[in-house]
This record gives C-alpha cells, sequence and structure tokens, in this order.
C-alpha cells in the first residue's frame, strides 16, 4: 500500500491518499455564497491529482462564520452556488468534500489579510455564541452569549440542514469540523466548557453535542458516502485540565458508533496559551497514528506534510489512512502529479491533456 493505493470507505472509492485540507479562503461575499474564487481555486486542486478536495470551512448558519466573508451553506443559494464547483472536481476524477462548521466564540473576526484585526465592530459583525459567555482572549474581546438548550438544539438542525443541502449541492464527502477552537471544540474541551448541564460537567456531558451533530449529519447523509470528522488531538495546555490524546482516542470510537467513518485528526486553537511541544515535519502524525490503531478507527493525518516523499512515508507505515495537506497545496497545486513523478507512479495519475506538455 503507498499513496496512490485507492481508499473506499462506504461505497465511495478515493483514487489516492492524498486530500487538499480545508483552508479558509475569506473571499466570499457577505452573503457566503461562493465565487468565481472558489471554483478555480478547488477546481486547481483537483485537477492537479488530489484524491480529496475539500471546501474551506462552511459555516452553517450566518453566527458560525469566522469571518463576514467566510463560506456558508446554510441555505439553497449557497448550494446551488457550489454546483459547479463539485461538477468540476468531479469531472478531475476527484471526490468532492465539505467541511460543515460553526465558530463559536471564535466567530466574528476581521480576515486576516485585512487593515484591522481581532472582533469586527461594525454593522457587518455580530455576537457570537458558545457554552458559556467567556470569550476568546483577544485584545479587545467580543461579548459572547451563552447557547440555551433551545440554542443547542438549533445548532444540530443546523448541521443536519447543511448537509441535506450540501448533498444537493453535489458533494461526496461531508465533515464535521470539531477542532481548532470553533464551536464544538468548545464543548468537548474542560477549558471552556465549564457548564453544569447535560452538555457539560464529564466527558460524556462535554462530547455529547459533537456526537449529536455526527449523528445528525450521518442520518441524512447516504449510506454509500462516508462522513469525516475533524478533532483538535490536544489542546497543548499541559498546564491545566484539558483535551488530551487519550480523550481523542476515546471519542474517536465514541464518533464512529455515532456514524463517523474517518477522523481527521488536527491540534490545538482553543486558547492562546497552548503550548506546541515542536512544529517539525510531520509533527501531529503520531496523534493520527494512535486514533487508527488504538481507537482502530480510519485516520487522516495533517501537519508539515510537504513532501512526496513524507506523505508516502505516511501511508506506506500504516501510520494514517490519509495524507492531509494544507500550505503545499497552495504552494503547488499539482502537489499529487509531481509526487507521481518523483515516486515513479505515473500509472496512476491521469494528466489533463492540456497539460501534458508539463509532464
Amino acid at each position: 500500500m503507498d499513496l496512490f493505493t485507492p481508499l473506499t470507505l462506504r461505497g465511495t472509492e478515493m483514487r489516492n491518499r492524498v486530500m487538499v485540507s480545508p483552508m479558509c479562503q475569506y473571499s466570499c461575499d457577505l452573503d457566503g455564497q461562493a465565487t468565481d474564487w472558489h471554483l478555480v481555486h478547488l477546481g486547481s486542486l483537483a485537477r492537479g491529482g488530489a484524491g480529496i478536495v475539500m471546501t474551506e470551512a462552511a459555516a452553517v448558519n450566518p453566527e458560525g462564520r469566522i469571518s463576514p466573508h467566510d463560506l456558508g451553506i446554510w441555505n439553497r443559494e449557497h448550494a446551488e452556488a457550489l454546483a459547479p464547483v463539485t461538477e468540476f472536481v468531479h469531472e478531475q476524477g476527484a471526490t468532492s468534500a465539505i467541511q460543515l462548521a460553526h465558530a463559536g466564540r471564535k466567530a466574528s473576526t476581521h480576515r486576516p489579510f485585512a487593515d484591522e484585526s481581532g472582533p469586527v465592530r461594525d454593522e457587518t459583525g455580530w455576537t457570537p455564541v458558545g457554552p458559556t459567555d467567556e470569550p476568546y482572549p483577544h485584545d479587545d474581546p467580543h461579548d459572547v452569549e451563552a447557547l440555551d438548550q433551545g440554542g443547542i438544539e438549533q445548532v444540530i438542525e443546523d448541521f443536519r440542514r447543511a448537509a441535506e443541502l450540501s448533498l444537493e449541492a453535489g458533494f461526496d464527502i461531508a465533515e464535521v469540523h470539531g477542532a481548532h477552537g470553533y464551536l464544538l471544540h468548545e464543548f468537548y474541551s474542560p477549558v471552556t466548557n465549564t457548564r453544569e448541564d447535560d452538555y457539560g460537567g464529564d466527558y460524556d456531558g462535554r462530547t455529547r453535542l459533537i456526537r449529536e451533530v455526527t449523528a445528525a449529519v450521518r442520518e441524512v447523509w447516504p449510506d454509500d458516502k462516508p462522513v469525516f470528522v475533524r478533532l483538535s488531538a490536544t489542546d497543548w495546555l499541559p498546564d491545566r485540565e484539558s483535551w488530551t490524546v487519550d480523550d481523542t482516542v476515546r471519542l474517536s470510537q465514541d464518533l464512529e458508533e455515532a456514524g463517523a467513518d474517518l477522523v481527521d485528526v488536527s491540534g490545538g486553537g482553543i486558547h492562546p496559551d497552548q503550548q506546541v511541544p515542536q512544529t517539525g515535519a510531520h509533527y501531529q502524525v503520531p496523534y493520527a497514528e494512535r486514533v487508527k490503531h488504538e481507537a482502530d478507527v480510519p485516520s487522516g493525518a495533517v501537519g508539515k506534510i510537504t513532501t512526496p516523499q513524507g506523505a508516502d512515508e505516511v501511508i506506506r507505515n500504516e501510520r494514517a489512512d490519509l495524507a492531509i495537506l494544507a500550505r503545499e497545496h497552495l504552494n503547488d497545486p499539482h502537489f499529487t502529479l509531481h509526487a507521481a513523478e518523483e515516486l515513479d507512479r505515473m500509472d496512476a495519475v491521469d494528466v489533463p491533456d492540456q497539460y501534458g506538455r508539463g509532464f
């Protein structure tokens, strides 16, 4: 088995083990609709040979956006705007995926390349929500509204509806975003969830929301199509009670029971005081390896995987089932085709006729 061995989950076959990691583009109009940027950006990555091309985080409701310029999937117009993207991705032989997300208390911030940073204070912003009213510790933090029972139930319904709309748009894979300090991570981490009701307290209470969201997505997602969940394997906060890799192994098993087919394993994002032990090549791969072998759940590895040989090593040594690359795909949208050249696996890829002279 190597990087170019197809992967089949449920009835869906991915042509190879390379996945484009969700990368926010902050390039929508203020209504959350995809633009030509998304068609060209995601289409080029499919043309470049990746097995799975995943969108950026798509907010399941307006308040779930990280910034006012984020992608949305809360109405039919959003699905219609994304349909040409999935059609083109499929024409290139890739599997289309969408990440369903809610930014929680980290919502309503300026996009990274704006002139301002931090929370949005003008009429384009809004009041974020979270497990409590404790804000993310920006220098000048937003007020945050704690979700009540009705609000939690609405979030679950919003994820379900977003999955239905994603099907209408033609996506093959739905990923539940439960990482990087956003809403679902805020609920399962003891750093941010100090609730005393059924959605707080111990492990079972804190993980209830992400388990229920995953089950809701699975209910409306076809049996022959996979559901992924992205987790932060650790909060990287060793000096306080926080989320750990042991917790992630346990939750991965619970999420598989709820309907998840693969856990996309990342890390951190819950608090700016996080202490990342090292950030060298493949620094998060050991977390995905533990999920795969200890939880016995298919996993995807992310984090400074930048070379064909490195991506291939992750698969050959059975450390994960997918090699997930983010910034390297921005640097080289044809990463997978170039990897096939370097690894002597051109037999496993189809170079577009229009680009044949380049290979």
